[in-house]
Parts: C-alpha cells; structure tokens; sequence
C-alpha cells in the first residue's frame, strides 16, 4: 500500500477522541493507519474501538499489554479483575468479547516501517528487531526488569537504530527524543490527549481528551476494585 501512514497512541478505548483524530488528519483510501497498542481497557468504548480496527481494511494494530493480558485472561492464565473485568462486561455480549479477543491473537508485537520501527513498550539496544524479547516489546513488568539488568534504563536514551523508534505504553516526559525516538501514549483515557504520527513527515497531531475516562468508568463499576 503506498501513501502516508498514521500511527496512533494508546487509545484505551476513547473511541469519540480517535474519530476526532481521524477527521483531523488528511488522510485518503491510500493512506494506512497502524495504531500502536492498547486499543482496550479503561476507557468507554473498547468495542467500538476494536470494532474499528477489525472492520477497517487499511488499519491494523500492534499487540500491546493490555491486549496480551486479555489474551490470557481469556485463557485463564490470568483473573479477570480491575480494568480487565470491566472491559470484559463493556463489551455488547461476551460473543462479541470473544471475537475481540481472537482478533488481539493475530496482532503482530511490531511493524518495521521504510521510516520507522514501531513497538508497543520498549525496545533493547543492540538486539536485532526480531530477536526482542516478546516481554520486553509488550512493556511487561518483567521487561522492565531485563532492560534494568541490562543497564538499559531509560531504554530510548541508549537507542542507535538506523530508523526512528515510535512507541508507546506510558507517558514521557517527551513527544520526541533527539530525533531518533518518539513516545506517542500521551494519556487520553486520563485526560490527556490522543496523538497521531503522520510518517513519513513525522507530522504529530493531537486530540484532546473529552474528560478522565478511567475515573468515569470506576465509578461506573464501584463494585469492581480498580
């Protein structure tokens, strides 16, 4: 597919706020659209969000942590509690959930791009793309520990790839780093904003949040511990 791209931060499920971003950007059917990870969970619209992806032929997702970890949950590897558990009953029946799921199965844990590499959580200089550790991409706990271990920590301050590094899965205090390392989660589903990367010009665009969605939903679901 030729044309532009636009890569997407951490959408948590604000919906409304990622089709505002869609309707800024001027993008036409060429044009490809790769969100960066964490389509779900503490946000008010994981299934239109993953519905979104699903349905729409020129976009795709990166597997984030979130998305793993309902993976597993669904498995029963892990519980179902907190954000997880209200996803879970966000959803319209849990057929639709299960479908949902199926589709995080599929996701890839990165995209290598001619301008860019993406990745959902972190990145361990010095590996070749392909040998990354899956825990260390999803930005897992045990991730964080290897990078520490490794004396990787901040990881993007130690990054000399050949082609930037676009991730997300937290908030920095940076949209991009000396040029070789752009942090695009800036915090919708909390108030913050939705960003979009437009390559290849590395255009950045922002969506303000239309209010704290996590906090909205926590008291939607009192019952069930954040």
């Amino acid at each position: 597919m030729s044309g532009k791209t636009l890569v997407i931060g951490d959408t948590h499920g604000c919906f409304d706020e990622l089709q505002a971003l869609l309707d800024t950007v001027p993008l036409t059917a060429d044009d490809r659209i790769i969100h960066i990870g964490d389509m779900i969970d503490r946000g008010p619209h994981p299934e239109a969000v993953t519905d979104f992806f699903m349905s729409t032929p020129q976009a795709t997702s990166i597997m984030g942590n979130r998305e793993d970890k309902h993976i597993r949950a669904y498995d029963g590897e892990l519980s179902y509690e907190g954000a997880r558990e209200m996803t879970r009953q966000q959803f319209s029946s849990p057929e639709a959930y299960a479908t949902a799921v199926e589709y995080m199965r599929t996701l890839p844990l990165y995209i290598d791009l001619p301008e860019a590499t993406l990745v959902h959580g972190y990145f361990e200089p010095g590996v070749p793309l392909a040998q990354q550790q899956r825990n260390v991409l999803l930005g897992h706990t045990d991730g964080d520990l290897h990078l520490e271990a490794q004396g990787f920590v901040p990881f993007y301050e130690h990054y000399a790839g050949e082609k930037p590094l676009v991730f997300g899965h937290r908030e920095y205090p940076f949209l991009q780093y000396q040029r070789r390392a752009y942090a695009i989660d800036t915090r919708c589903v909390y108030g913050g904003t939705l960003t979009g990367l437009l390559l290849p010009d590395f255009k950045i665009y922002g969506i303000p949040a239309r209010e704290d969605h996590w906090m909205t939903l926590q008291a939607r679901f009192p019952h069930i511990p954040g």
